[in-house]
């Protein structure tokens, strides 16, 4: 069973603990693309068997997420964990809606972020929150991000809660964005909510839940070969370079193929799919006119 499964995380659990349950139930080779906070809920691609290959293709992908902003109160990890090391009165114009449109126009563009100190980015080979939690003082060099995308989805004077969906580039921290958007409104605060709804092609609504995955493997009883066939939108690597050209090799030529021999095509550079007999061998990719493996199935 090689290829992704789409998983809709669900809260209070890592990235890791679905890689381990997914992994248990499938007996199979798993990794994901990407860490997931544990609070945060949506969508983490997993890649399965000899998808797991496919992660050098899918390290750069924009995400698109929906969050709720908590005005009033500053917390010292940016989210609902962590403990109040703030609070300041939101005035009423911060939850005026075209104010909070102009705010949010300012964070649209390239620019710089500095990421949350409790998070797992290592300096000098320790995680950031490995420095949080014992109190030390690191300097956190900024980084380079993009936001694509900031919308205003709803408002809740009462509550003084602002949800929003954003399109950003990969290494965007969304607790690091609540907190900057809630500084130009004059006031605190932090990520209550993070839901993640897309990474690159992979969307929420071709998503399957981990009951759903435990619940079609316990009542069909079903061999590997046959449970992708059961689960919504599971991506063959077959699939996944559905758009990329084809090339057909004789029997002998796949076997010096399969034995790490460049072979001579007159083909521009690029990823293609490997067939012998109609028959899906895996992919290989050109450069310089010569092809050589890549995913071998």
């Amino acid at each position: 069973m090689d290829g992704i499964i789409i998983i809709n995380k669900p809260k209070n659990n890592t990235s890791h603990d679905i890689v381990k349950k997914v992994k248990k139930l499938l007996n199979e080779k798993v990794g994901h693309t990407g860490t997931l906070d544990p609070n945060a809920t949506g969508v983490l691609p997993l890649l399965i068997g000899k998808g797991t290959e496919l992660s050098k293709y899918l390290i750069n992908h924009n995400k698109t997420y929906e969050a709720i902003l908590q005005l009033g109160e500053k917390r010292d990890t940016g989210d609902s964990e962590g403990k109040v090391i703030e609070e300041k009165t939101v005035i009423e114009s911060c939850l005026n809606r075209k104010n909070i449109e102009n705010v949010f126009k300012n964070f649209i563009g390239e620019q710089e972020q500095i990421p949350p100190i409790y998070s797992a980015i290592k300096v000098n080979g320790k995680k950031l929150y490995e420095y949080a939690r014992k109190g030390e003082n690191i300097k956190i060099q900024p980084r380079k991000i993009q936001i694509y995308l900031l919308e205003l989805l709803n408002l809740d004077n009462q509550k003084k809660q602002i949800e929003f969906r954003v399109k950003c580039s990969k290494g965007t921290y969304i607790r690091t964005l609540c907190e900057e958007i809630a500084n130009k409104l004059q006031t605190v605060g932090y990520m209550k909510e993070l839901k993640r709804t897309e990474v690159g092609e992979f969307n929420i609504k071709d998503s399957i839940t981990i009951e759903e995955l435990e619940n079609i493997i316990k009542n069909y009883n079903l061999k590997k070969d046959n449970i992708k066939n059961n689960i919504n939108n599971f991506i063959s690597i077959e699939n996944y370079f559905k758009n990329n050209e084809i090339i057909e090799l004789n029997e002998n030529k796949l076997q010096l193929f399969l034995n790490g021999v460049k072979l001579t095509f007159n083909l521009v550079d690029g990823i293609y799919k490997i067939y012998c007999n109609k028959k899906f061998i895996g992919t290989g990719i050109v450069n310089d006119k010569l092809l050589k493996r890549d995913i071998i199935l």
